[in-house]
């Protein structure tokens, strides 16, 4: 470890105490503390200490902890920390700006959709459905189906819930998708447009149907296009 790295916990110790001990819950208790008496002097340490924060419920306090102190104060700082090269900032920025709801966020937001990393993109695809305007919609829908197929279970489900969220919005781009895709992406597209018709599918039965459809649409006698028999 650096000592800049090492120098990291102290400083935030400096100023939220608390924060960079060992046991998860004293940082739990300094992160409500935070939040709790919100300052401006605090901002900086809680946007660090996300970034190497290990325990979930302390990353979520910390979330709270900087929604309490307002955006004025934390989307700048947090925006910032979109371009870092630690994956968990860039997730944990993207989730905090996602609770914040603040308009400013959305272009830096944007460019982090095609992340590498599948949960910076996770992340990413959540708060652009949280934060996009209408009339930017379509054209996220556009650049999120240029993702199905991709990733585990989880990630897949992730980009579905997203574009479930844009209603009618995602309904052209899945049809262009089902037209240009093929294999696991198509898919993901077909399972997807299940589920903005009927957001109350479960999402392993919509991929089974999917699975089926798109196999019957491949074989000899199937004919038709894959998403026809929904």
């Amino acid at each position: 470890m650096n000592h800049e790295q090492d120098a990291r916990p102290r400083a935030e110790q400096d100023v939220v105490p608390g924060l960079g001990a060992a046991a998860a819950s004293t940082r739990l208790r300094a992160a409500l503390a935070a939040g709790t008496r919100p300052a401006p002097g605090q901002v900086p340490a809680l946007v660090a200490r996300c970034a190497v924060e290990p325990d979930f419920q302390v990353r979520e306090m910390l979330t709270w902890a900087l929604v309490r102190h307002g955006a004025d104060l934390t989307v700048e700082p947090l925006v910032r920390e979109l371009t870092s090269t630690v994956p968990q900032a860039r997730s944990q920025a993207l989730h905090t700006l996602s609770k914040m709801g603040d308009p400013r966020a959305w272009p830096a937001v944007t460019a982090l959709l095609r992340d590498p990393d599948d949960e910076v993109a996770r992340a990413a695809w959540r708060a652009a459905a949280a934060l996009v305007p209408d009339d930017g919609r379509r054209a996220l829908a556009t650049a999120l189906v240029s993702q199905l197929g991709r990733g585990s279970r989880d990630v897949r489900l992730s980009l579905s819930r997203a574009l479930v969220s844009l209603g009618d919005a995602a309904t052209d781009a899945l049809e262009q998708a089902l037209a240009e895709r093929r294999g696991d992406a198509r898919e993901h597209a077909v399972a997807t447009q299940r589920l903005v018709a009927d957001p109350d599918e479960g999402f392993d039965a919509a991929v089974d149907e999917a699975r089926r459809v798109v196999a019957l649409a491949a074989s000899p006698t199937g004919g038709g296009a894959a998403g026809a028999d929904r």
